[in-house]
């Protein structure tokens, strides 16, 4: 009788380790499976998340030089007419992020700031000079530094950013959306992320 217990004993001992083993086997599979796809939502999104818009700006530049005093004064002035196409960037392939199967936590390290690139047409209308002061590269480089300067403050005062912004957030949800669905967190900034609209992610902008 002692032989017949010790032997069911050892037999549902026997089961019950199988069974865990093959429980753990499957769990460590499924959480290899849920990293392979959030791998590869992961690599879905890498791409550039671009939001274009274009700006005009007339700009009057005068530049004027005192000659022997105020005796004479040499001038110079042109009529700019600039035509801008603007690029708001993020370029998710920088995208640096960790996996924690352990955890069952996807971190997300670094989200790319947004960068702004300004292509502007220039043309001149109206441009005259003194012999003693010629139009020169100095003065080209001032007035693309000008105009620079207005368009920024023109892009901030659009709605180009935050559209940038919500392209982003969208292209962003889907690995939350993945997340959440196999059961896994969301970390961004240290916090755990349920929307991404509620991250700063336009903390810096890059210029180009």
């Amino acid at each position: 009788m002692k032989k017949v217990l010790i032997g069911a004993l050892i037999a549902i001992t026997s089961i019950l380790i199988y069974k865990s083993c093959a429980d753990d086997i499957r769990e460590k599979g499924q959480l290899e499976e849920n990293s392979m796809l959030i791998q590869q939502e992961l690599q879905n999104v890498s791409k550039l998340v671009v939001t274009e818009g274009h700006f005009a700006e007339v700009y009057n530049y005068k530049d004027s030089q005192e000659l022997f005093g105020s005796w004479l004064t040499a001038e110079k002035k042109a009529l700019v007419v600039v035509n801008a196409e603007v690029l708001v960037v993020y370029d998710l392939s920088k995208l640096d992020y960790t996996i924690d199967l352990d955890s069952k936590t996807l971190t997300l390290k670094n989200i790319p700031e947004p960068e702004i690139k300004i292509n502007p047409d220039f043309e001149y209308y109206d441009v005259s000079s003194d012999y003693f002061n010629p139009f020169g590269a100095e003065d080209y480089n001032a007035i693309k530094k000008r105009v620079n300067t207005s368009l920024l403050k023109k892009i901030e005062a659009s709605t180009l950013k935050s559209n940038a912004k919500n392209r982003l957030v969208t292209e962003l949800s889907k690995i939350l959306v993945l997340t959440n669905s196999m059961g896994w967190k969301l970390v961004a900034e240290d916090e755990i992320v349920n929307r991404f609209d509620e991250l700063d992610l336009q903390r810096n902008t890059v210029l180009d």
